[in-house]
């Protein structure tokens, strides 16, 4: 069974940072591309970020210069770093993948930014 664990959430005030982690673990061979979204309340699910197996990413505007995502292959585990965090950005935020085995949704970790 796969399952994606999200953490590093948390409350922080407007202009901090966060890092989140994502692991995938279970029965994988291969991670083909993972992903972060977020959803504030009262919202529709958003895209953040995504990393392919190869490095290659791509940002949502919003947070494009503020936002880093990263991977560590080996590990299976996907990062964001959050910097210059603003009152928006508050939300669940969702780790996504698509793997060799089906395409899997985390449980989500909760950011909240103060201003």
């Amino acid at each position: 069974q796969v399952q994606l664990v999200e953490s590093g959430g948390g409350l922080v005030q407007a202009g901090g940072s966060l890092r989140l982690s994502c692991a995938a673990s279970g029965s994988i061979f291969r991670v083909n591309f993972m992903s972060w979204y977020r959803q504030a309340p009262g919202k529709q699910r958003e895209f953040i970020a995504i990393i392919t197996s190869g490095g290659s990413t791509n940002y949502a505007d919003a947070v494009k210069g503020r936002f880093t995502i990263s991977r560590d292959n080996a590990k299976n585990t996907v990062y964001l770093q959050m910097n210059s965090l603003k009152p928006e950005d508050t939300a669940v935020y969702y780790c996504y993948a698509v793997l060799n085995v089906g395409n899997y949704w985390g449980r989500g970790t909760q950011v909240t930014v103060s201003s």
